[in-house]
Protein backbone atom coordinates (compact mmCIF):
# COMPACT_ATOMS: atom_id res chain seq x y z
CA UNK A 1 0.00 0.00 0.00
CA UNK A 2 2.82 2.40 0.80
CA UNK A 3 4.31 1.76 -2.65
CA UNK A 4 1.02 2.55 -4.36
CA UNK A 5 0.57 5.81 -2.48
CA UNK A 6 4.12 6.88 -3.20
CA UNK A 7 3.45 6.47 -6.91
CA UNK A 8 0.05 8.12 -6.78
CA UNK A 9 0.58 10.87 -4.26
CA UNK A 10 3.14 13.61 -3.76
CA UNK A 11 6.10 11.61 -5.11
CA UNK A 12 4.23 10.68 -8.28
CA UNK A 13 5.05 13.94 -10.05
CA UNK A 14 8.70 13.70 -9.04
CA UNK A 15 8.98 10.20 -10.47
CA UNK A 16 7.37 11.13 -13.76
CA UNK A 17 9.47 14.28 -14.08
CA UNK A 18 12.61 12.17 -13.90
CA UNK A 19 11.50 9.91 -16.77
CA UNK A 20 9.76 12.21 -19.26
CA UNK A 21 9.89 15.66 -20.78
CA UNK A 22 8.40 18.29 -18.49
CA UNK A 23 7.32 21.84 -19.26
CA UNK A 24 6.22 24.34 -16.65
CA UNK A 25 2.93 25.96 -17.68
CA UNK A 26 2.90 28.31 -14.71
CA UNK A 27 4.68 27.94 -11.35
CA UNK A 28 3.34 24.81 -9.66
CA UNK A 29 1.61 23.41 -12.77
CA UNK A 30 3.50 21.20 -15.20
CA UNK A 31 2.87 19.38 -18.44
CA UNK A 32 4.47 15.94 -18.54
CA UNK A 33 5.03 14.77 -22.12
CA UNK A 34 5.24 11.05 -22.88
CA UNK A 35 6.93 9.49 -25.86
CA UNK A 36 4.33 6.77 -26.36
CA UNK A 37 0.66 6.11 -25.61
CA UNK A 38 1.64 3.10 -23.45
CA UNK A 39 3.86 5.31 -21.27
CA UNK A 40 0.93 7.66 -20.81
CA UNK A 41 -1.34 4.76 -19.82
CA UNK A 42 1.19 3.45 -17.30
CA UNK A 43 1.51 6.88 -15.63
CA UNK A 44 -2.19 7.40 -14.95
CA UNK A 45 -2.07 6.89 -11.19
CA UNK A 46 -4.16 9.07 -8.92
CA UNK A 47 -7.51 10.51 -9.97
CA UNK A 48 -8.05 11.42 -13.61
CA UNK A 49 -10.93 13.18 -15.30
CA UNK A 50 -12.83 9.98 -16.10
CA UNK A 51 -12.48 8.86 -12.46
CA UNK A 52 -13.92 12.00 -10.90
CA UNK A 53 -17.61 11.20 -11.37
CA UNK A 54 -17.18 7.78 -9.74
CA UNK A 55 -15.74 9.45 -6.64
CA UNK A 56 -19.10 11.12 -5.94
CA UNK A 57 -21.40 8.41 -7.28
CA UNK A 58 -22.25 10.06 -10.60
CA UNK A 59 -20.65 7.54 -12.93
CA UNK A 60 -23.23 5.20 -14.53
CA UNK A 61 -20.59 2.52 -15.15
CA UNK A 62 -18.53 2.42 -11.96
CA UNK A 63 -19.18 2.93 -8.23
CA UNK A 64 -16.89 4.76 -5.84
CA UNK A 65 -16.08 1.44 -4.16
CA UNK A 66 -15.06 -0.13 -7.48
CA UNK A 67 -12.82 2.87 -8.14
CA UNK A 68 -11.29 2.51 -4.67
CA UNK A 69 -10.61 -1.18 -5.36
CA UNK A 70 -8.72 -0.20 -8.50
CA UNK A 71 -6.72 2.58 -6.86
CA UNK A 72 -5.66 0.36 -3.96
CA UNK A 73 -4.54 -2.41 -6.31
CA UNK A 74 -7.31 -4.84 -5.36
CA UNK A 75 -8.87 -4.79 -8.83
CA UNK A 76 -7.86 -3.94 -12.38
CA UNK A 77 -9.94 -1.59 -14.48
CA UNK A 78 -11.55 -3.47 -17.38
CA UNK A 79 -9.91 -2.96 -20.76
CA UNK A 80 -12.52 -1.41 -23.07
CA UNK A 81 -10.09 -0.29 -25.79
CA UNK A 82 -11.47 -2.89 -28.22
CA UNK A 83 -15.07 -1.67 -27.92
CA UNK A 84 -16.47 -0.19 -31.12
CA UNK A 85 -17.67 3.01 -29.45
CA UNK A 86 -14.23 3.56 -27.88
CA UNK A 87 -12.46 3.03 -31.20
CA UNK A 88 -14.89 5.41 -32.91
CA UNK A 89 -14.33 8.11 -30.28
CA UNK A 90 -10.57 7.74 -30.50
CA UNK A 91 -10.53 7.96 -34.30
CA UNK A 92 -13.08 10.78 -34.49
CA UNK A 93 -11.39 12.99 -31.88
CA UNK A 94 -8.69 14.56 -34.10
CA UNK A 95 -11.25 15.22 -36.84
CA UNK A 96 -13.68 16.88 -34.44
CA UNK A 97 -10.82 18.92 -32.98
CA UNK A 98 -9.92 20.21 -36.45
CA UNK A 99 -13.56 21.01 -37.22
CA UNK A 100 -13.89 22.90 -33.95
CA UNK A 101 -10.85 25.00 -34.85
CA UNK A 102 -12.38 25.78 -38.24
CA UNK A 103 -15.72 26.69 -36.70
CA UNK A 104 -14.15 28.86 -33.99
CA UNK A 105 -11.31 30.94 -35.47
CA UNK A 106 -11.54 33.20 -32.41
CA UNK A 107 -9.53 30.57 -30.53
CA UNK A 108 -6.01 29.33 -30.95
CA UNK A 109 -6.45 25.56 -30.64
CA UNK A 110 -3.55 23.29 -29.66
CA UNK A 111 -3.09 19.61 -28.94
CA UNK A 112 -0.05 18.28 -27.10
CA UNK A 113 -0.44 14.56 -27.75
CA UNK A 114 0.15 11.99 -25.00
CA UNK A 115 0.62 14.33 -22.08
CA UNK A 116 -0.59 14.87 -18.55
CA UNK A 117 -1.01 18.08 -16.55
CA UNK A 118 -0.07 17.91 -12.87
CA UNK A 119 -0.70 20.57 -10.21
CA UNK A 120 1.43 20.43 -7.06
CA UNK A 121 -1.50 21.76 -5.00
CA UNK A 122 -3.53 18.64 -5.84
CA UNK A 123 -0.95 15.80 -5.92
CA UNK A 124 -3.61 13.10 -6.24
CA UNK A 125 -5.01 14.55 -9.48
CA UNK A 126 -3.99 14.73 -13.12
CA UNK A 127 -5.58 15.95 -16.35
CA UNK A 128 -5.19 14.79 -19.94
CA UNK A 129 -6.98 17.20 -22.28
CA UNK A 130 -8.42 16.68 -25.75
CA UNK A 131 -7.21 20.16 -26.64
CA UNK A 132 -6.21 23.52 -25.23
CA UNK A 133 -7.54 26.90 -26.28
CA UNK A 134 -6.36 30.49 -26.05
CA UNK A 135 -8.93 33.23 -26.62
CA UNK A 136 -8.30 36.68 -28.07
CA UNK A 137 -7.67 38.09 -24.60
CA UNK A 138 -4.96 35.51 -23.93
CA UNK A 139 -7.07 33.46 -21.52
CA UNK A 140 -6.40 29.71 -21.42
CA UNK A 141 -9.21 27.22 -21.86
CA UNK A 142 -9.99 23.53 -22.22
CA UNK A 143 -11.37 21.77 -25.28
CA UNK A 144 -13.26 18.61 -24.41
CA UNK A 145 -14.62 16.34 -27.15
CA UNK A 146 -17.35 13.74 -26.71
CA UNK A 147 -18.89 11.27 -29.14
CA UNK A 148 -22.09 9.54 -28.08
CA UNK A 149 -24.26 6.91 -29.71
CA UNK A 150 -27.89 7.80 -29.08
CA UNK A 151 -29.72 4.49 -28.70
CA UNK A 152 -32.64 5.65 -26.55
CA UNK A 153 -34.58 8.87 -26.12
CA UNK A 154 -33.39 9.00 -22.50
CA UNK A 155 -29.81 9.36 -23.72
CA UNK A 156 -30.78 12.32 -25.90
CA UNK A 157 -32.55 13.95 -22.97
CA UNK A 158 -29.31 13.95 -20.99
CA UNK A 159 -27.84 16.26 -23.65
CA UNK A 160 -30.91 18.49 -23.91
CA UNK A 161 -29.56 21.98 -23.08
CA UNK A 162 -27.20 20.45 -20.53
CA UNK A 163 -24.10 18.31 -20.11
CA UNK A 164 -24.55 14.84 -18.57
CA UNK A 165 -23.42 14.74 -14.94
CA UNK A 166 -20.42 12.47 -15.44
CA UNK A 167 -19.02 14.66 -18.22
CA UNK A 168 -19.73 17.86 -16.29
CA UNK A 169 -17.78 16.51 -13.31
CA UNK A 170 -14.92 15.56 -15.63
CA UNK A 171 -14.78 19.17 -16.81
CA UNK A 172 -14.76 20.44 -13.22
CA UNK A 173 -11.83 18.15 -12.48
CA UNK A 174 -9.90 19.55 -15.44
CA UNK A 175 -10.60 23.12 -14.35
CA UNK A 176 -9.34 22.23 -10.88
CA UNK A 177 -6.05 20.76 -12.10
CA UNK A 178 -5.25 23.24 -14.89
CA UNK A 179 -6.67 26.39 -13.25
CA UNK A 180 -7.76 27.45 -16.75
CA UNK A 181 -10.52 30.02 -17.24
CA UNK A 182 -13.10 28.34 -19.47
CA UNK A 183 -14.20 25.16 -21.22
CA UNK A 184 -15.55 24.47 -24.68
CA UNK A 185 -17.18 21.05 -24.98
CA UNK A 186 -17.99 19.75 -28.44
CA UNK A 187 -20.39 16.81 -28.44
CA UNK A 188 -21.21 14.73 -31.50
CA UNK A 189 -24.47 12.84 -30.99
CA UNK A 190 -24.79 9.93 -33.41
CA UNK A 191 -27.97 8.01 -34.11
CA UNK A 192 -29.16 5.60 -36.79
CA UNK A 193 -32.72 5.80 -38.08
CA UNK A 194 -33.97 3.45 -40.81
CA UNK A 195 -30.44 2.78 -41.92
CA UNK A 196 -29.48 6.46 -42.09
CA UNK A 197 -26.77 7.90 -39.86
CA UNK A 198 -27.72 11.18 -38.24
CA UNK A 199 -25.09 13.41 -36.62
CA UNK A 200 -25.92 16.31 -34.36
CA UNK A 201 -23.07 18.52 -33.13
CA UNK A 202 -23.52 20.69 -30.04
CA UNK A 203 -21.09 23.13 -28.43
CA UNK A 204 -21.24 24.05 -24.73
CA UNK A 205 -19.32 26.92 -23.13
CA UNK A 206 -18.54 27.14 -19.41
CA UNK A 207 -16.77 29.98 -17.61
CA UNK A 208 -14.73 29.06 -14.57
CA UNK A 209 -16.14 31.89 -12.50
CA UNK A 210 -19.63 30.44 -12.94
CA UNK A 211 -18.73 27.05 -11.45
CA UNK A 212 -16.21 27.89 -8.72
CA UNK A 213 -18.41 26.41 -5.99
CA UNK A 214 -18.73 23.14 -7.91
CA UNK A 215 -14.97 23.00 -8.45
CA UNK A 216 -14.40 23.45 -4.72
CA UNK A 217 -16.90 20.68 -3.98
CA UNK A 218 -15.15 18.28 -6.38
CA UNK A 219 -11.77 19.15 -4.87
CA UNK A 220 -12.98 18.35 -1.35
CA UNK A 221 -14.62 15.09 -2.41
CA UNK A 222 -11.57 13.90 -4.34
CA UNK A 223 -9.22 14.80 -1.50
CA UNK A 224 -11.36 12.89 1.01
CA UNK A 225 -11.53 9.89 -1.33
CA UNK A 226 -7.77 9.90 -1.83
CA UNK A 227 -7.18 9.97 1.91
CA UNK A 228 -9.19 6.73 2.04
CA UNK A 229 -6.96 5.27 -0.66
CA UNK A 230 -3.82 6.26 1.25
CA UNK A 231 -5.20 4.96 4.55
CA UNK A 232 -6.62 1.78 2.99
CA UNK A 233 -10.13 2.56 4.26
CA UNK A 234 -12.98 1.49 2.00
CA UNK A 235 -15.57 4.23 1.44
CA UNK A 236 -19.29 3.69 1.87
CA UNK A 237 -20.91 2.88 -1.44
CA UNK A 238 -22.61 5.71 -3.30
CA UNK A 239 -25.04 4.28 -5.82
CA UNK A 240 -25.00 6.12 -9.17
CA UNK A 241 -28.17 7.55 -10.58
CA UNK A 242 -29.35 5.76 -13.70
Amino acid sequence: MRRLCKECGKDRGKGMRSMHNVMQIVPGIQRIQFETFDQWLDARHGIGGSDASAVIGKNPYKTNQELWMEKTGRAVAPDISDKDYVKYGHDAEPLLRELFALDHPEYKAEYFGDNMIWNEKYPWAHASLDGELTDQDGRKGILEIKTTNILQSMQREKWNNQIPDNYYIQILHYLLVTEYEFVELRAQLKSVWQGQIRLNTIDYHIEREEVEEDIEYIKNQEEAFWHMVEEDREPARILPEV
